[in-house]
């Protein structure tokens, strides 16, 4: 296989690796594949209050459980002076607290954050159970009302198909003020909600059920109660509705607290207990929301990245994953247009340089530096010094220059000239080093054109590197630098005319 076959083929497979990883992390991640991009994130507060009556209290409370279109970011918990457990069962999830001795009004939080994503938002894996139990309604007083209950039992089934429909139309009659059985059944349970009767006539039907307990994401609701759905089993899973509708499945912006099993909250030691919920909204950073998410999962991807880092080195990496990009710059300019510089990737170094110091800035101190630094040089050729002297005397002529540029400035309060500090000493050094010596050998024509073609470069590569989409991508998602490195061998390939051949042998064209 010849080499440039070989060149293509590596090419093709970094690129293939670089768009894959990148489709991944923003697919399966959410890793936003722009900047600005923002996500709600939801904070859920569940206040428990409860007076206390002098001894020993425990509260339990509910906690909801993974969610398929709800992603918990993360969880506080406040109890003053109680203690406080998780216990995990099976099929329960609960935060208890405890305290040994406890008088007056008492108040415990539990806050969450949630970011609500695509999905189905049941795990039907989950074990719940299918036994159930039939109501007792044999005592005279309530024979009127058992036969209202069968009867929309019968009128049900002979509507319906199967567990599913049969629901709808169960639902459907209990919500009708204008149905007889419906009202009798209403009437003498009038402490009871409508899911309480709809689980009671279910049961009655010989159809599992059970309530799930939840909450509409709303912006800035305070002390609500727990919002209730029905769960009915249909013989192959279990299936949701909503009691006021008939319709079935969750609503989209639900969010369930509490699916099937004991109660929401016990206090004991205690009376008056209530559970209340706030809801709000925050708009946050995709990215922010990304990393929490996560870090929750150890996703390998982004826990062996540079994202483990601490937020000092991650910042330095930010800057340092720009050069490829600035070095992708010089390889067009110098393979496609034939731009002449001093040195071949100094240019990145100088827009590093003007990154920090702002670009007319460092424009005006590299051009400063370098006309000084030659005007030292020539003077240090006189006194015929051996190579490795005289680069060291340049290097610190360079720093000397440096520090009076950063006084004088502040003296003068030109705060932007201090970072001064952010160029390479030794490059530039270097950089008067080689200007002398072509100054020397091919005049001050070629150091103007090689100077004005490392400024143009770095200029060009500052423009590049500071975009915000390209900052974006490299930092978010570095895995394009393999695109890069393999966009980078390709034109390596190039071995056609550059843009200034064809100029300069224009007139042979003709």
């Amino acid at each position: 296989m010849s080499p440039r076959a070989q060149v293509y083929i590596l090419a093709a497979l970094l690129a293939l690796m670089g768009a894959g990883l990148t489709i991944y992390k923003n697919q399966e991640l959410g890793f936003p594949l722009l900047p600005g991009e923002y996500r709600t994130v939801w904070t859920i507060e569940a206040k428990v209050r409860f007076t206390a009556e002098g001894g020993p209290v425990k509260a339990s409370l509910t906690l909801p459980r993974a969610q398929r279109n709800m992603e918990v970011l993360g969880e506080t918990f406040s109890s003053s002076g109680y203690g406080f457990n998780i216990v995990r069962d099976d099929n329960e999830y609960r935060a208890v607290w405890s305290r040994r001795s406890a008088t007056g009004n008492q108040s415990l939080f539990y806050q969450l954050d949630v970011h609500q994503t695509p999905g189905a938002p049941l795990e039907q894996p989950l074990e719940l159970s299918t036994e159930v139990e039939t109501p007792f309604l044999g005592a005279r007083e309530q024979e009127a009302v058992r036969q209202a209950i069968y009867s929309l039992v019968g009128s049900a089934r002979e509507r319906s198909a199967d567990t599913k429909t049969f629901t709808g139309q169960l639902l459907t009659a209990l919500n009708d003020p204008r149905n007889q059985d419906r009202n009798l059944i209403f009437g003498y349970y009038k402490d009871r909600t409508l899911v309480d009767v709809a689980l009671l006539v279910l049961a009655a039907a010989d159809i599992p059920a059970h309530r799930i307990r939840g909450l509409y994401l709303e912006d800035d609701r305070r002390r609500l109660d727990p919002e209730d759905l029905l769960e009915v089993y249909d013989g192959r899973r279990w299936v949701v509705f909503e009691p006021n509708t008939g319709n079935p499945g969750v609503p989209k912006n639900f969010f369930i607290w509490q699916r099937g099993g004991k109660s929401l909250l016990d206090v004991e030691g205690g009376r008056n207990s209530r559970v209340t919920f706030s809801v709000i909204s925050n708009d946050v950073p995709a990215r922010d929301v990304a990393m929490l998410s996560t870090s929750n999962e150890k996703e390998a991807l982004v826990d062996f990245s540079i994202y483990s880092l601490p937020i000092e080195q991650q910042s330095i990496f930010k800057l340092i994953l720009l050069v490829p990009v600035g070095a992708l710059v010089v390889v067009l300019l110098r393979v496609f247009v034939g731009l002449r510089t001093s040195g071949t990737f100094m240019p990145v170094l100088l827009a590093i340089a003007f990154i920090e110091t702002r670009l007319f800035t460092g424009l005006a101190i590299f051009v400063l530096i370098l006309v000084l630094g030659l005007w030292v040089r020539f003077y240090l050729s006189r006194l015929n010094l051996l190579l490795v002297a005289r680069i060291a005397a340049v290097v610190v002529t360079v720093v000397i220059l440096m520090g009076a540029i950063s006084v004088v400035s502040y003296k003068l309060g030109i705060e932007q000239a201090l970072t001064v500090t952010f160029f390479p000493m030794i490059i530039l050094a270097w950089t008067i080093e080689r200007m002398s010596i072509v100054w020397e050998e091919d005049g001050p024509y070629e150091v103007v054109v090689q100077a004005g073609g490392s400024l143009l470069v770095a200029v060009l590569a500052w423009w590049v590197m500071t975009n915000r989409f390209v900052e974006h991508w490299t930092f978010n998602f570095p895995e394009l630098l393999l695109v890069l490195l393999g966009f980078i061998l390709i034109v390596g390939n190039y071995t056609g005319y550059r843009l200034g051949e064809l100029m300069r042998f224009r007139q042979l064209v003709r």
